[in-house]
């Protein structure tokens, strides 16, 4: 079984990653063809989406990157973790709590976000 440390780095390296088509093969190996994603800001559904979703993301937030926060948790085929978001060197401007459910081959099938702290 693919651990939750595992899963959530490849989830964080996929919305940091900056090049296309590194992104697309990160968010390829990261979430299920039919994944889901919802955010109170943000949605998507498959892959295309997904991508799309995580390049406006960057566009909105250029030189601000994801960080792990606190260690993830998994239980079963589900993991919750926290992230903050901060401009490089710099504090956090947002922060929030994801939970994901996974796939049987250990991909992403769902995530819903919840943000905890935004300024």
């Amino acid at each position: 079984m693919i651990t939750a440390d595992t899963i959530v780095d490849r989830y964080i390296a996929s919305w940091n990653e900056r090049d296309a088509d590194t992104r697309r093969a990160l968010v390829t190996a990261t979430f299920a063809e039919d994944a889901e994603y919802l955010d109170p800001l943000l949605s998507g559904r498959g892959l295309d989406e997904i991508d799309a979703m995580i390049a406006a993301a960057q566009q909105q937030f250029p030189g601000h990157e994801f960080t792990l926060a606190g260690e993830p948790d998994q239980h079963g085929g589900r993991v919750r973790f926290s992230w903050l978001l901060a401009p490089t060197g710099e504090a956090a401007v947002a922060g929030g709590t994801d939970f994901a459910q996974l796939a049987a081959d250990g991909r992403i099938q769902t995530v819903t976000g919840f943000l905890d702290a935004v300024d």
